[in-house]
């Protein structure tokens, strides 16, 4: 159930970028109005949205690199949050000084990267055990 879940969060995210990064941006910022986005912030919330599409119906092909991937932002997410969210609003944001952060921001990006960890990590014990499936029924 979790995991379709996340999965509907993720094609809304693919599907409809826009609406998914300004309600985010109202929650997070106490001036929300104030920050001018860079061009590429709304494609790459579309992009991580089919990411995490890609890993939660496990394709097999390059889900070890998108799953690494993930893993490592996630862990940078959950151990430093502070700085990760100062290079996340640089990168998509034009004025990053000009916004001011919800305090609850912080913790919510140290859950938020715990979560990516486990979602790649579920994706890799999950394309583990379909190999092992196959390889042992000679498919």
């Amino acid at each position: 159930m979790r995991r379709l879940l996340v999965l509907a969060a993720g094609l809304f995210v693919a599907v409809a970028p826009k609406p998914f990064v300004e309600t985010v941006e109202r929650l997070a910022f106490e001036n929300a109005d104030v920050g001018h986005r860079r061009p590429w912030t709304v494609p790459m919330a579309r992009l991580k949205g089919l990411v995490f599409c890609l890993l939660l119906v496990r394709s097999p092909t390059n889900i070890r690199a998108l799953s690494g991937a993930l893993a490592a932002l996630g862990f940078v997410l959950a151990v430093l949050p502070r700085r990760a969210l100062e290079v996340g609003l640089r990168v998509a944001y034009e004025n990053p000084d000009d916004l001011e952060v919800k305090p609850w921001v912080l913790p919510i990006a140290r859950v938020l990267g715990a979560s990516y960890v486990a979602v790649a990590a579920f994706s890799r014990r999950a394309g583990t055990s379909e190999n092992e499936s196959v390889d042992s029924t000679g498919e």
